[in-house]
């Protein structure tokens, strides 16, 4: 069941959609579509037919205005966008989903048993589809991947029916499409917030009794901060997971303290490669062990001069426009790292180096220290251009209610005094939000729409 402020949606319903759409989709002859499509329920019957008649999707981020649809239409040269909006486009015919859905169609992708997701044949079971990076340092990409490696890696770790799984993320990401999928394949209800901000979504896990929820850091930040002095009664979780961004030590503690009872892991995991490791012990960071063979094979690591590769059998095939990558090749993912005992620790993005008169800086572990200080709702370190040293390490901070400017400021100068000079804040500047993109801190250009403040 999908549950939604919209109301409820027995997956019996939203199968009876998907197969009326599939009809849609064959009769209308579509091999590529763009959805930008706000109610989940559809857009979740959308996507099965989509899966069982072999029509490429890509979903759109759901706020996106009709000038960003069409940038994005004509870079992935789609000519038609199934849509629940009322869109005025250029680059493509904008379809109505009602118009769309035609009474008596069969033969769409199907939730088998508890909730299983199956297509029809084997064109289905290869159906592709593109699913968008997050972009927080710069253009969104789309990744190639095709419905049924999804599904074979939701279904080995498919759970028992009768959980409640809130949906953290948009769909069109490719952590919301995990939450998904897991949830149809094990028959556990999906509960869709009114919106992706997290006080809708702490409305949400209190409303419909939410037992597992999956998210950001900096989203759960903002959830720590809302539930802070306040009572925690009437959650009903018992898992916790974070991914998406570096889970710091600090955080980690703060959900220790809020749910001591509540299993709580951080994943590592990439609309590129697929997940890789969940790690559950409370720590910082990944175990060594993430670097040996998994049991299933499914995605090795390796650390090399600094960044860690991954190579995956269950990851994309590609960019859109791009060669086909070998299920055997490794490859960069972007991520610095290293290594202190028995621990790999992030440090940053490789674009996300900062360049202080020559020497690198890494903003991460610069970010935590301050993000650390009592008074810190949420940080941002970056590089700021410097006409002598090329660059100086710059820090903007969403403070607490309450909280002494100056006092605060002095308290993160200390906090960041055991960095090397190059790697200590110049400027700190309070701000009323940081930009974030998809919940997570934007690193190149400041996301809009999406503010830092809970």
């Amino acid at each position: 069941m999908v549950l939604s402020a919209q109301g409820s949606t027995s997956y019996a319903a939203a199968l009876e959609l998907s197969m009326r759409l599939a009809a849609g989709l064959r009769r209308s002859s579509l091999g590529r579509i763009g959805c930008l499509v706000t109610d989940q329920a559809t857009l979740i019957s959308l996507l099965a037919a989509a899966s069982a008649t072999g029509c490429e999707t890509c979903t759109y981020p759901p706020g996106l205005p009709e000038a960003g649809v069409d940038e994005l239409a004509a870079a992935l040269h789609h000519t038609v966008v199934v849509t629940d909006r009322n869109v005025e486009l250029t680059v493509a015919r904008p379809l109505p989903v009602a118009d769309l859905s035609t009474p008596g169609g069969s033969g769409a992708g199907s939730w088998s048993g508890a909730g299983s997701w199956s297509g029809s044949g084997d064109d289905a079971a290869a159906a592709p589809l593109l699913v968008l990076t997050t972009g927080t340092t710069g253009r969104p990409k789309a990744a190639r991947h095709d419905w049924s490696r999804l599904v074979a890696a939701a279904r080995r770790h498919a759970t028992q029916p009768g959980e409640r799984w809130l949906l953290g993320y948009n769909l069109n990401q490719f952590g919301g499409l995990q939450v998904m999928l897991h949830a149809l394949v094990s028959g556990a209800s999906l509960v869709v917030p009114r919106s992706n901000q997290p006080r809708d979504a702490l409305d949400a896990m209190l409303r419909h009794g939410v037992t597992h929820a999956s998210a950001t850091p900096t989203f759960w930040r903002f959830i720590v901060a809302l539930l802070d002095g306040g009572a925690v009664e009437g959650l009903q979780l018992r898992q916790i997971t974070l991914g998406g961004e570096a889970a710091p030590g600090r955080l980690l503690d703060d959900l220790r303290r809020l749910f001591p009872d509540v299993r709580i892991s951080h994943v590592y995991a990439s609309t590129e490669f697929g997940s890789s490791v969940s790690v559950g012990d409370g720590r910082q960071g990944l175990p060594l062990g993430a670097l040996e063979p998994s049991a299933n094979g499914e995605v090795q690591l390796r650390i090399v001069d600094g960044q860690l590769e991954a190579r995956s059998s269950v990851g994309m095939f590609g960019y859109y426009g791009d060669p086909d990558i070998g299920t055997g090749e490794w490859r960069p993912t972007g991520d610095l790292v290293e290594v202190q005992g028995d621990r790999i620790h992030f440090v940053g993005r490789a674009t996300d180096t900062i360049n202080v008169g020559g020497v690198k800086v890494h903003p991460l572990p610069i970010e935590e220290a301050v993000s650390a200080v009592d008074g810190v709702q949420l940080a941002r370190v970056y590089g700021r251009p410097n006409a002598i040293a090329g660059q100086i390490v710059a820090v903007d901070v969403v403070a607490a209610p309450a909280y002494d400017p100056d006092a605060l400021e002095d308290a993160i100068r200390w906090a960041c005094r055991s960095f090397p000079p190059a790697a200590q804040p110049r400027r700190v500047r309070f701000v009323d939000a940081v930009g974030l993109r998809e919940h997570k801190i934007a690193r190149g250009e400041i996301a809009s729409g999406e503010i830092g403040r809970p």
